[in-house]
């Protein structure tokens, strides 16, 4: 019975891996990823107060990034969720519409939120910063420091219980650590907002980063780490 147990646990995450990154993802039934009730202040307070900072973030001029995008991208998603995801900044695809994670990567994120027996409509998704930086380079450290706080505000106001941190940047950025992804991920951190409150944050690979590296190893990495997202909240595994 036992080995039989096991033969059956193996076929399930073998499907698990193979349904990742298909096309027929499968979800199944889960709890609900909406919070029932906020501690700090009603949900359509919460959605005023961001839409107050996406105003901002839209006319906000303090660094070149202002002057060169076509659209700010501030964030978007359901202010009560449970789950935030952040990333490090927008791509093309996303200067041009003012949405976040819409291109390619955008795209593997929703599979992988799908995955998780969730819709894109049920998190909420953001930068660290807020424009597209020219060719897509790296931030320069003051476009950070002038556009971080933007994000900040945004995740005390949604007061989620988990974030998840696409790639290095923002993991490295929310930590204030040098520590490589490598060795961030698989396990949780914690996020300090400014009234001290600790949210658990897992880091995990980039979409972008696992086009350019996709394998079977990557990609169970990626799925392990939302495993124990979802462990964490008590959601099962689809």
């Amino acid at each position: 019975m036992e080995k039989e147990i096991n033969i059956k646990k193996v076929v399930k995450q073998h499907l698990e891996m193979a349904e990742f990154f298909s096309d027929g993802v499968l979800v199944k039934g889960k709890e609900a990823i909406i919070k029932p009730q906020r501690r700090n202040a009603s949900a359509e307070n919460v959605t005023g107060e961001l839409e107050k900072i996406a105003e901002q973030v839209r006319q906000c001029k303090k660094c070149e990034l202002g002057s060169l995008r076509t659209n700010a991208v501030p964030g978007q998603g359901n202010p009560n969720t449970r789950i935030v995801f952040v990333g490090e900044g927008p791509g093309a695809d996303e200067d041009a519409k003012g949405i976040p994670f819409i291109g390619r990567s955008g795209q593997l994120l929703e599979k992988i939120i799908k995955a998780m027996g969730l819709q894109r409509s049920e998190v909420w998704i953001g930068n660290i910063i807020k424009c597209r930086p020219p060719n897509n380079r790296d931030p320069k450290p003051d476009e950070i420091i002038n556009c971080l706080p933007y994000l900040q505000k945004q995740i005390e106001l949604i007061n989620p219980e988990i974030i998840v941190t696409l790639g290095a940047p923002a993991a490295k950025t929310l930590l204030n650590t040098n520590q490589p992804i490598g060795r961030l991920r698989g396990e949780f951190h914690e996020y300090y907002t400014s009234s001290g409150t600790a949210i658990k944050l897992m880091p995990t690979y980039h979409p972008a980063y696992l086009l350019r590296n996709y394998s079977d190893d990557n990609r169970k990495r990626v799925w392990d780490d939302m495993k124990q997202v979802l462990a964490e909240l008590n959601m099962p595994i689809p």
